[in-house]
């Protein structure tokens, strides 16, 4: 018979225990609103007294749609631990709720049979509605079985919902654990395939780190970087449900949003301009900009004058630009190294100058236009367009980096007037941002999250890497979801560009919330896009539900509209995914038919939770829906720009669904999926 055993006569006993947790709950938070910040001894300490207790306050509210527990641990000595999303203390300040992060909550995930870790029995609660419903023991002394899985835990994975993406703290498996606890200094990269909870256990390890390293990392901060708006929009409600609200949230572009994006790049230069080879051809154009001096520096003081002959200065120059430090620091120290030179002529003239003589000549009219002269301050918008506007400049820059026929396709047709109204592209901001790291170092975080990664180019990654460039990152991702044409192939060479070469690799291979169905469909798929990759392998017990729906051109709508009605008869959550371009067709139809609905664009974030959601199929990575409608897999497919990229792409569309997948198509499907039908 199965391990875990199901308990009805603890269940008043537990939900009395819930009950007065929650009143302790409220009492904490009370207390925490009644103290005063201005009783603080000074404007700034109120102010910061007045922040901490509103965050304090924050993360002590009660969520009356789940418990304050989900799990118990029993060791040999009582009392029980009970384990939940906070931390929650009685009047005496004895502990009631064990935060999971704490250590002693790491049993709740990882004690087993074999290695039981002093636990001898592990509970798990059912909740309905806030209320616990079930109780389900599993002895850890008991002989082993075949049968150990868990009802309960299987009914949290696939509990159908709506809106934005859930934490996932109830259900840790052992491997994502070992993820989520990982050291603060380790560069933790997770090889996931869809449904493995990579997302989730990226965040999770933010709340895990913020929780161990409070200190520490509230000084640096953390942030998490997603794909786009949308996603980010998905994942906004797990941290905070955790208790965590201090990690910011940007998407790549936003990260480097020194201009504003008005130009679209052919797929060759965009791949071009998000080579790491970039990163050679700028730092040449940069400091090519600092000037020989052809003329002495020549400095009146009194009734002296003292002269640095041009070839000294030279000397200073070169070694300035030799030291290793940005082009700015370097800038700054052109002064004060004149400034030397001509103090040592003045001890050698018989004059004692202190420091104070050297700091009033590097501050001088003559020495600071003389350094202004041989090295110029330098816009990063000025270097980039005179690269993509004059020859002459990239081929210097470029000399054996890039041949002739590439620096053509970098080179503008008919230039801008001026770095004001030139366009910039999405990859031209990128690099943009390195300039700005050449010339002053960008401020390192603590910790990055970095989702999505398989789809940044290098030069995207080298952005990314320098805001933790002193701390580690959390690299999310999945080879096969790829849908960039300069998408990775290799976590190595992604963890290089990162600049973190030795970083730990986990691979997430069972998929807990895409159904076998489905994921066994999109697999078919991974042998052209991804080959080398195994497939992953869902471990729920429910198969799902996967229709493939074959109509005319003439009957696609009508078929589109019921299989989204059949899919609201379910309980949870509908994505009807399609092509961009059938995008603003399809929600007229949505509309023609009452079927209210929400819908997700890049950018454009609809705040309803809407329990159907039309997604364009450039937009669904990241997301999931219980039910999923795909439109035209061929149209997904072909609308990219190479075979790869649009397999890869109707990948991630197909592996969207929790419990059920209909796809409909009068085009016939991509070979790839067709043959195998």
């Amino acid at each position: 018979m199965p391990d875990h055993s199901p308990v009805t006569t603890d269940l008043e006993p537990e939900r009395a225990y819930l009950a007065a947790a929650r009143a302790d709950l409220t009492r904490m938070r009370e207390r925490a609103e009644s103290l005063d910040p201005n009783r603080a001894s000074d404007g700034d300490s109120a102010y910061e007294l007045a922040v901490t207790l509103a965050r304090r306050v924050a993360s002590l509210q009660d969520n009356p749609h789940t418990t304050l527990f989900f799990g118990r641990i029993d060791h040999a000595d009582p009392p029980p631990r009970y384990i939940g999303r906070r931390h929650v203390s009685n009047d005496a300040g004895d502990p009631v709720v064990l935060d999971w992060r704490a250590p002693v909550s790491t049993a709740f995930y990882r004690a087993s049979r074999t290695e039981p870790m002093g636990v001898v029995r592990r509970r798990r609660f059912g909740i309905d509605k806030g209320q616990i419903s079930a109780i389900e023991d599993e002895n850890l002394l008991a002989a082993d079985e075949s049968d150990s899985s868990s009802a309960i835990l299987a009914q949290e994975i696939e509990r159908p919902r709506t809106g934005p993406m859930r934490d996932i703290v109830a259900t840790i498996q052992p491997e994502q654990d070992l993820i989520v606890r990982s050291d603060v200094d380790v560069s933790v990269c997770v090889q996931g395939a869809p449904g493995t909870g990579k997302t989730a256990v990226g965040l999770h390890r933010a709340a895990w780190l913020l929780y161990t390293h409070r200190d520490r990392l509230d000084r640096s901060g953390v942030l998490v970087v997603g794909p786009n708006r949308a996603f980010l929009d998905h994942i906004s409600a797990v941290l905070p449900a955790l208790g965590e609200v201090r990690v910011g949230h940007s998407t790549a572009a936003d990260l480097v949003a020194h201009a504003r994006v008005r130009s679209v790049d052919s797929t060759e230069a965009a791949v071009l301009k998000g080579d790491s080879r970039m990163a050679e051809v700028l730092r040449r154009a940069l400091w090519s900009r600092v000037g020989r001096p052809t003329e002495p520096l020549v400095l009146p003081r009194g009734a002296r004058k003292w002269r640095i002959p041009a070839y000294e200065v030279q000397e200073i120059v070169d070694e300035l630009m030799t030291r290793g430090v940005r082009f700015n620091a370097a800038r700054e120290m052109l002064p004060r190294r004149l400034a030397h030179a001509v103090l040592l002529r003045m001890e050698r003239a018989g004059d004692s100058p202190d420091d104070r003589v050297q700091e009033s000549v590097a501050r001088s009219g003559p020495v600071k236009k003389y350094s202004a002269t041989v090295w110029p301050a330098v816009d990063p918008a000025q270097v980039l367009f005179d690269l993509w506007s004059d020859s002459e400049r990239l081929a210097a820059a470029a000399d054996g980096v890039l041949d002739a026929d590439e620096q053509r396709i970098l080179l503008w047709g008919k230039p801008a007037r001026s770095k004001g109204t030139a366009k910039w592209s999405v990859a031209d901001v990128t690099l943009l941002d390195e300039l700005h790291d050449l010339l002053s170092r960008t401020p390192s975080l603590g910790h990055v999250v970095l989702d999505e990664a398989q789809d940044l180019s290098p030069m995207q990654l080298r952005a990314v890497g320098r805001r933790c460039s002193t701390g580690a990152i959390t690299v999310l991702g999945d080879i096969a979801q790829g849908t960039t044409p300069w998408a990775t192939d290799s976590w190595g060479t992604a963890m290089t560009h990162l600049g973190k070469p030795e970083h730990h690799l986990e691979v997430l291979d069972r998929g807990f919330r895409v159904p076998a169905a489905v994921i066994d469909f999109a697999a078919r798929l991974l042998p052209s896009m991804a080959p080398g990759l195994g497939a992953p392998v869902s471990v729920r017990d429910n198969t799902g539900e996967l229709r493939l729906v074959t109509v005319g051109e003439d009957e696609r709508s009508a078929a589109l509209i019921e299989a989204v009605r059949s899919a609201l008869a379910d309980p949870g959550s509908v994505g009807l995914i399609v092509p961009d371009a059938d995008v603003t067709a399809t929600a007229k139809a949505l509309r023609e038919n009452g079927i209210e609905h929400g819908q997700l664009g890049v950018e454009s974030v609809d705040e309803a939770d809407h329990r159907v959601q039309l997604v364009p199929a450039t937009v669904a990575k990241g997301l999931e829906f219980d039910h999923v409608v795909v439109l035209e897999p061929s149209d997904i497919a072909d609308a990219e720009p190479d075979t790869r990229t649009g397999l890869r792409r109707l990948y991630v569309v197909l592996t969207r669904a929790v419990s059920s997948l209909r796809v409909i198509h009068s085009r016939p499907l991509p070979a790839e999926l067709a043959e195998h039908a």
